[in-house]
């Protein structure tokens, strides 16, 4: 297929190997919706629909065939009343993010520095965090702009494209860790959730974890620093379950329920900011480098310990503190907004 392409470019081999993953999973996912169809087949015009759409072609979003094939099937085509002037608000953020992503690029050495382990070795506890913090920051950034972009086209199309990413400083549990929306929407639908059903069985959690994480190590691409991140990431999405379970039984129940929900959100604060780090640390692995991922984790843990640890833990608890405070007032509108609709 590289012998369509006359002359060569810089992107060249990343457009191809993106277009082909991504054909990959959409493919996949033809064939399984297909094999779940009851009544009458899908055509291969559907298909080629479905895998070409230009503005997902390359680096996705991946919507799943049923979500898409529901979508372009429609007959009626409306818009609300403010949705032209949303699109137009988002596609100009978004002209502006990539503007700040290529200064970020050129005048911010963020990716550079941590492959300098002895310039590194030099910065105070602090920064090696920020540093850490940073590359995350801006890889969610990266993943924003190239997702929103695509959205924002696929939005004229009136088509409901998976959303951008969470924001990076808002994920403190590892089940909602996930760059592509639209990749996490896949995994779950196929494996994960059909696998692990409820989420609520200990055994089968961990069969679906494990399941999930060797099909993106299979689509990454095997080798050692990606079977480090899957073990760490998998094991997190366990874990959590496990302190779950833990913490619901009948002694902790109880007490937790003489609490105020204020409280309550207090605490479980303290565990999602070692989370946040958690996740964190995990993830920079994928990012730099083994070496640069346990040069921060010892700094943090052991060297820094007990003033920069606690200090760099404290402040981070105060941000989960305000985004769960956050996410509870948010909930509580939303029901509000229910509520007067059914009324």
């Amino acid at each position: 297929q590289s012998g369509f392409v006359t002359g060569a470019f810089d992107l060249q081999d990343v457009l191809f190997y993106g277009g082909s993953c991504f054909t990959i999973m959409r493919c996949m996912s033809f064939a399984l919706e297909s094999s779940k169809k009851k009544e009458g087949i899908y055509s291969i015009f559907d298909l080629l629909k479905y895998n070409f759409y230009l503005p997902f072609f390359f680096f996705g979003p991946v919507m799943t065939f049923d979500q898409f094939h529901a979508q372009v099937s429609t007959r009626e085509l409306t818009r609300k009343d403010d949705e032209m002037r949303n699109i137009q608000v988002h596609a100009l953020l978004h002209v502006g993010a990539i503007i700040a992503v290529d200064i970020f690029f050129h005048f911010f050495y963020i990716l550079t520095l941590p492959s300098d382990l002895k310039f590194v070795n030099r910065l105070s506890d602090w920064s090696l965090a920020g540093l850490a913090y940073s590359n995350l920051v801006y890889d969610w950034v990266k993943a924003a702009v190239m997702f929103g972009v695509t959205n924002t086209i696929a939005r004229l199309d009136h088509l409901e494209p998976p959303q951008p990413p969470k924001c990076i400083t808002m994920l403190y549990v590892f089940a909602e860790t996930h760059f592509d929306r639209g990749i996490n929407d896949w995994l779950c639908k196929y494996v994960y959730d059909h696998l692990g059903e409820n989420h609520d069985n200990i055994i089968k959690e961990f069969i679906a974890t494990i399941a999930t994480f060797a099909v993106t190590t299979l689509w990454l691409g095997p080798c050692e620093i990606v079977y480090i991140w899957s073990v760490f990431n998998c094991f997190g999405l366990n874990f959590e379950l496990w302190v779950q379970k833990f913490f619901q039984l009948e002694p902790f129940a109880k007490l937790e329920a003489k609490m105020s929900a204020t409280m309550s959100r207090r605490i479980r604060a303290v565990f999602g900011a070692v989370n946040f780090w958690a996740i964190v640390l995990y993830n920079i692995l994928a990012l730099n480098s083994l070496e640069f991922a346990l040069l921060v984790t010892k700094r943090l843990l052991l060297t820094g310990f007990p003033v920069s640890t606690l200090s760099i833990w404290f402040i981070t608890y105060c941000g989960v503190q305000l985004i769960k405070e956050r996410e509870h007032m948010l909930a509580i509108e939303e029901e509000k907004s229910d509520k007067a609709k059914v009324e």
